[in-house]
């Protein structure tokens, strides 16, 4: 917290929280997380999806970039945050992105998809479903080969 700006924990109080860590899983299904501001790296793609919850990406290397491009692009549950060229994402851009997600031409159709990727989502990993099989199948198959 020593690189945010001077008292700007104090400046800030009365329009959220700043802390150092929290748990993710329990912020995400919060119902008054609207959307999520992500460097979309992989557990935090999935877990906001399985969640339900609209994604505003803002990638910064590695995998982050293609899981960005899938959240926009593929899974249509979020927006991407536009770079300039020093590769920086603006006030302007990210608000942008926010309100887009939230209250926007397309906030309807991200979040009808949002509910559909989690419905999936947990239908895969119910009793039965396809993770639940593949899981199955893959401890058969290492208990069975020894």
């Amino acid at each position: 917290m020593e690189k945010l700006p001077e008292n700007f924990i104090k400046e800030t109080s009365d329009k959220g929280l700043v802390v150092e860590w929290c748990p993710q899983l329990e912020v995400l299904s919060h119902k008054a997380v609207g959307c999520f501001l992500s460097h979309c790296g992989w557990n935090s793609t999935i877990e906001a999806i399985c969640l339900g919850v609209p994604i505003v990406a803002m990638p910064l290397w590695s995998d982050q970039k293609t899981n960005a491009k899938f959240v926009q692009d593929v899974w249509k549950v979020g927006v991407r945050v536009k770079r300039d060229e020093n590769d920086v994402g603006g006030r302007k851009d990210i608000e942008g992105c926010i309100r887009e997600v939230m209250e926007g031409d397309r906030a309807a159709e991200i979040k009808e998809s949002c509910i559909k990727w989690k419905k999936l989502a947990k239908e895969a990993v119910s009793q039965g479903g396809t993770s639940d099989k593949n899981l199955n199948e893959l401890v058969s198959k290492l208990t069975t080969s020894s």
